[in-house]
């Protein structure tokens, strides 16, 4: 008796599931931002990350992990190179020492200015690409997943 996957099944798993179709999707459109973002010399993640620290108070690690989607072991080592750079600071909560605060540096809010053009730039061929009603829809339904 074989335990092979029949082609069938194959091709049904590849033309529905919604993980592969937003795994593509997301890589295509990374890839996009990643070429747009380089001559300011972050990634699209990079973008995220520092957009995510533009705040009035630094955010906790744990705010931040959880607004990105990300585990706090990831986030740690996606904040490795800003820290390296000089984008951002890690510091212990004086509050609480268990708890880290993050915050951008004066050269990591400089960096994002000069990002948030080229995003703006980048985001809108997106957004006529999929056209307006179709693009908040898919932000919706995106929203609804997470």
């Amino acid at each position: 008796m074989s335990n092979a996957v029949s082609l069938a099944t194959t091709v049904h798993v590849r033309d529905t599931c919604l993980c592969l179709h937003l795994q593509r999707a997301a890589r295509a459109v990374a890839r996009r931002f990643d070429t747009a973002l380089q001559p300011v010399g972050i990634t699209n993640g990079q973008f995220s990350l520092l957009m995510s620290l533009n705040r009035p108070q630094p955010p906790t690690m744990g705010d931040v992990a959880a607004l990105l989607a990300m585990d706090r072991t990831t986030l740690t080592a996606a904040l490795k190179p800003l820290e390296r750079r000089g984008l951002v600071t890690v510091s212990v909560d004086t509050a609480d020492k268990r708890n880290r605060r993050l915050a951008l540096t004066r050269e990591g809010s400089a960096v994002l200015a000069k990002a948030v053009p080229i995003w703006k730039r980048t985001h809108a061929v997106l957004d006529r690409a999929v056209g307006w009603p179709n693009a908040a829809r898919l932000r919706a339904d995106l929203r609804g997943l997470s």
